[in-house]
């Protein structure tokens, strides 16, 4: 008792813990400046001057395509703006199958990347990020998930689309929500995920100052764990990606020409992290250094005949299967040329 009484006596002399504003500034970084500038579409700038646009491009899926506007409502009360095109009473095969859009941190289903998907002949639903456009709340992992969640339900309940007869395409950020529900709804048909990175933590380290770095990654580690190939690699069914040769937004440009370097292109590393996982016994330590050469040459130099074991030839075999170059910038549309059902073991 002696000796517990001198603890607490002596107390007032502890050196504190914690402080209650500790990791604050994390907290606060994100849902000030940092929320608006990993989803800028949901800011009421970006929204003034894109209004006309989505009101003219809302109103050609409407009139034109024959669009069908809905309002979802998500568990967490957001509504949620949808633009559904119903192509299965039309001549060709693929309007049987519903493509569901993912859109980037600044598109919208008026004038993002479902134009792809319309052009090749399929049902199409698009749906706008909390907080863009129609859509309510903020764009924060829970809200992005929840709002997935209800789009699925609304193709599969209300529109009646089998998982089986879905497809999931996604742009850029858009890989986030995409790579969620394909986890979540493992039994959809394909994936297709366009200029999409691994995780957004090296992407927003690179574009703040390097003393900055400690907070950036606490903070979105936090609160905006946008980390698509953790949830990627659980999706069973077949998947393609496409990266784009000249994308200068998730990658890192050279300091001397300006332009991107192909080897930091972060699709680069979520296509490892899925053949990793998907194929253990062949990419691997062993092979992986070879596959980043592959994935850091140009695409001349990718055509060469490399003279290596049959683990490392099988590697290359897999990459090509799942990746393909597109050689453009991070914003222009994808040409429906490129939107083909990926490759599945057996196929060959």
């Amino acid at each position: 008792m002696r000796l517990l009484h001198r603890y607490d006596f002596e107390f007032w002399a502890w050196p504190v813990d914690f402080r209650w504003n500790e990791g604050s500034e994390g907290y606060l970084a994100i849902h000030t400046f940092g929320r608006r500038m990993v989803y800028p579409g949901a800011t009421s700038l970006m929204q003034m001057l894109l209004g006309n646009m989505l009101n003219q491009g809302r109103a050609q899926l409407i009139e034109q395509k024959h669009g069908y506007r809905a309002k979802l409502l998500a568990e967490d009360n957001n509504e949620i703006d949808t633009m559904f095109l119903d192509r299965r009473g039309s001549a060709g095969v693929n309007g049987k199958t519903l493509v569901i859009c993912f859109e980037g941190n600044a598109g919208f289903y008026e004038m993002g990347s479902s134009g792809t998907a319309i052009d090749c002949g399929f049902s199409v639903l698009g749906w706008n990020h909390p907080g863009f456009a129609g859509s309510t709340g903020v764009p924060f992992p829970d809200a992005e998930q929840k709002a997935v969640d209800v789009v699925m339900q609304y193709a599969i309940n209300k529109l009646d689309f089998s998982p089986e007869n879905i497809v999931l395409f996604a742009w850029s950020i858009g890989g986030y929500s995409a790579s969620w529900a394909a986890m979540s709804y493992p039994e959809v048909k394909y994936v297709i995920l366009d200029a999409t990175f691994d995780d957004i933590v090296p992407l927003a380290v690179k574009t703040m100052p390097q003393s900055w770095s400690p907070l950036v990654k606490s903070a979105l580690r936090n609160y905006m764990n946008l980390n698509v190939s953790e949830q990627l690699i659980k999706y069973p069914g077949p998947v393609k990606l496409i990266r784009r040769l000249k994308d200068e937004v998730i990658s890192a440009l050279n300091p001397n020409s300006m332009m991107p370097v192909l080897s930091t292109n972060r699709g680069n590393f979520l296509l490892i992290q899925l053949l990793k996982y998907r194929y253990p016994m062949i990419v691997d330590n062993s092979t992986v250094p070879l596959l980043e050469q592959w994935l850091a040459a140009s695409r001349g130099d990718q055509g060469q005949q490399f003279i290596q074991p049959e683990k490392n030839a099988m590697t290359l075999f897999l990459a090509k299967k799942y990746l393909e170059d597109f050689d453009s910038s991070h914003c222009t549309p994808l040409p429906p040329e490129y939107f083909r059902q990926p490759w599945s073991p057996g196929d060959d």
